[in-house]
């Protein structure tokens, strides 16, 4: 007989952040099947970054979902229903590396320029262009880096600003589950 504790542990799933890398054919209309799915599913997706991999025949498409295990199982095989779809797997920070870009452009005034240039030299950030009040600043880093910059920028106005999403790719000699695959 399970005790109250274990009734309620087994009761609550644990939801977690999870990145997976959806190798799939580079056709029109691939992207448009894989959002497709998400909405009609009901699963929010936190980041979506797509882009033709070294074999143009294939494009990788990182998806960022926060999901108990069991969700996570279901959207792993109605993505693998897709016909277009060749290979699934979840990567871990542990097994792979993990970056966003963002553009930025934040108000600077004459008393504020030095503050901020010092912030965007803390995240080695790189200026693009700079206008009497303005400064538009780029950035590439992990992903809670560029969270954290943007709260500094935050602070003294953000004008404008653009972020990739997470992009990933398996660590050199990393073993990365291969959640479904081809044969």
């Amino acid at each position: 007989m399970r005790t109250e504790q274990e009734t309620t542990s087994a009761a609550v799933a644990e939801v977690s952040r999870h990145t997976l890398s959806v190798l799939v054919e580079n056709k029109s209309g691939v992207l448009a099947r894989v959002a497709d799915l998400f909405a009609r599913r009901g699963y929010n997706i936190l980041s979506l970054a797509v882009a033709p991999t070294a074999d143009d025949r294939f494009s990788r498409i990182t998806i960022v979902v926060i999901a108990e295990q069991a969700v996570l199982s279901q959207i792993v095989k109605q993505l693998f229903k897709l016909i277009n779809v060749v290979k699934i797997a979840e990567l871990s920070p542990g097994n792979s590396v993990e970056r966003e870009l963002m553009l930025a452009t934040v108000r600077a005034t004459e008393q504020t320029r030095p503050e901020i240039m010092d912030i965007v030299g803390d995240y080695t950030a790189v200026v693009l262009a700079e206008g009497d009040n303005q400064i538009t600043i780029s950035v590439g880093g992990a992903t809670a880096e560029i969270d954290q910059l943007e709260e500094a920028l935050r602070v003294h106005g953000l004008v404008e600003i653009q972020r990739t999403g997470q992009i990933a790719l398996p660590k050199i000699g990393a073993e990365v589950p291969i959640l479904r695959a081809s044969k």
